[in-house]
């Protein structure tokens, strides 16, 4: 069985995370069970980035200890994930001692290798970013990442040699295109980091205490990115000695699905890290877009912050889910507004997806006392359904794998589009009046079937909509495999009683 390999971002313990942060995990998510749905053997990682000044001052600021405060936000974020009907296969931490064990081990490999060295270090430093920046690298006089002010510092502190790997990563990214997704991300780390010049890279902080000390010079500790990025080696078994089998199973990742505004540490650092450990790199670094309300960036000190346990509770896990993954264009920022949100529910969700489901189920209840049935009366019309079905898992499969996400989704809907227009072309309560029985039982089987294949393909994005269609329908038939042919659905079969997917949103209430 052919594994694959995706991992987010580890999430930054210093709050709750807003709904444009769990965006990326229920994106993982959608790729990974679609990914498991076709048979590969998948590992998917998530987890928490717990050290750093940010951290140990917040700490401070709630009369924690930091630990005590990671410990609450790392639980938090679980819960969310977890709120959200995510699968991820495990839920890892930097503080979990596997991952700190590794890092020093790591660190000293680099150290020994002559890739790391001691120097001083005087720059502007922005706290919250946890970023040194160039005065020429300022915006206004203020970080260019979040807007905030900088102060000077100076302190003694390893550095990492990026300046060494400069050219085989410019080599690397323009010889490898698909590597770093969307080309515009490519393009902007290969014209504005690499092609200027790269800065070696500050590993190591005397500041603050809360982060990994370097075991052989206890009063530094492991700075923030290369304690964060390794966690996708360690967690899976990674050891400087003795790489363990899950190790050699799973790496390379196939997939690093982060944020953009992550970019240039993932493309850029990683890549060097693991040349510098002699490791493989990640088949593919995917940076998608921000997902904005009301047009503008979603952020705890903004006051704009929208959290997605909140939404899910107003209007069920699947609509949250389906929001975020159909209105995020592959490429583009999407925008979330309760107006938006409910406009979908209703029109997609409660229309189209809904009002199908529920309308033939209730047909098949009326006319044939729940139980499947068919018939040999076919007429031209049947075969364009069929045909759009049946073209429908190439599409998504397609789209998938291009990661665009929101596109197989339209795939997947232009299955139900198609089925409300056939009851309109095909009038079964007309054929009923007409005591037309065959042709009426075949104009609800091939509903009924079309439904099926659907919800196989709609439960990557909809796991719990996809069952509640299947226990609805009665069926076992929920394989991929089973998506191959039409009719798969057993005649005879008593159906369940229909039940309302999703209950339109009246505005005025």
């Amino acid at each position: 069985m052919e594994k694959y390999y995706i991992s987010t971002a580890i999430a930054y313990t210093s709050g709750k995370p807003h709904i444009g942060n769990t965006y990326e995990i229920i994106l993982a998510d959608a790729i990974a069970r679609f990914k498991r749905l076709q048979g590969y053997d998948v590992y998917f990682q998530t987890g928490t980035d717990e050290h750093g000044e940010k951290i140990e001052l917040k700490a401070k600021d709630q009369g924690k200890t930091p630990k005590e405060f990671v410990d609450e936000v790392a639980s938090e974020i679980k819960r969310i994930w977890d709120t959200m009907n995510t699968s991820y296969d495990r839920f890892v931490r930097t503080t979990d001692e596997i991952h700190e064990k590794q890092v020093q081990k790591i660190f000293k490999k680099m150290y020994d290798k002559g890739d790391i060295y001691l120097d001083e270090y005087k720059g502007l430093y922005c706290t919250p970013c946890e970023s040194f920046w160039t005065e020429s690298q300022l915006v206004d006089g203020k970080c260019p990442d979040c807007g905030r002010e900088v102060s000077e510092k100076s302190e003694q502190a390893y550095f990492f040699r990026l300046s060494k790997y400069q050219d085989r990563l410019e080599k690397f990214l323009t010889e490898n295109p698909n590597f770093l997704q969307p080309d515009s991300r490519r393009n902007e780390m290969l014209n504005n980091f690499i092609k200027p010049g790269l800065q070696d890279l500050c590993v190591s902080r005397t500041s603050f205490d809360w982060g990994i000390p370097v075991d052989f010079d206890p009063k530094h500790v492991v700075y923030v990115w290369l304690d964060a990025l390794t966690n996708y080696i360690t967690n899976i078994g990674y050891d400087v000695d003795n790489p363990s089998e899950e190790f050699k199973k799973y790496w390379p990742a196939d997939l690093h699905l982060i944020g953009k505004d992550i970019v240039r540490f993932h493309s850029i650092y990683w890549p060097a890290f693991l040349w510098s450990l002699d490791i493989e790199l990640p088949k593919q670094i995917f940076g998608h877009p921000w997902l904005l309300t009301n047009n503008d960036k979603i952020g705890k000190s903004r006051g704009n912050a929208i959290y997605a346990d909140d939404l899910a509770e107003q209007y069920g896990v699947d609509a949250v889910r389906y929001y975020v993954l159909h209105e995020i264009p592959f490429a583009n920022d999407g925008n979330l507004t309760y107006e938006l949100l409910e406009e979908r529910y209703n029109s997609d969700l409660a229309n189209i997806l809904g009002n199908l489901v529920n309308r033939t189920i209730s047909m098949n209840k009326k006319y044939f006392d729940n139980i499947v049935s068919n018939s040999d009366v076919t007429d031209t019309v049947d075969e364009d359904l069929i045909n759009t079905v049946m073209g429908a898992k190439g599409k998504v499969e397609k789209c998938m794998d291009d990661l665009r996400v929101a596109d197989a989704i339209d795939e997947v809907f232009n299955i139900f589009k198609r089925c409300n227009k056939y009851i309109d072309e095909t009038t079964p309560w007309i054929l009923a009046k007409e005591e037309n029985k065959d042709r009426l039982k075949k104009v609800i089987y091939n509903l009924l079937e079309s439904i099926r294949i659907g919800a196989v393909l709609l439960h990557s994005f909809l796991p719990t909509t996809s069952e509640e269609i299947f226990r609805q329908l009665n069926t076992t038939e929920t394989s991929y495999d089973s998506i191959n042919e039409f009719g798969k659905l057993k005649v005879g079969d008593t159906l369940n009683d229909p039940k309302p997917l999703f209950i339109r949103i009246e505005k005025e209430k």
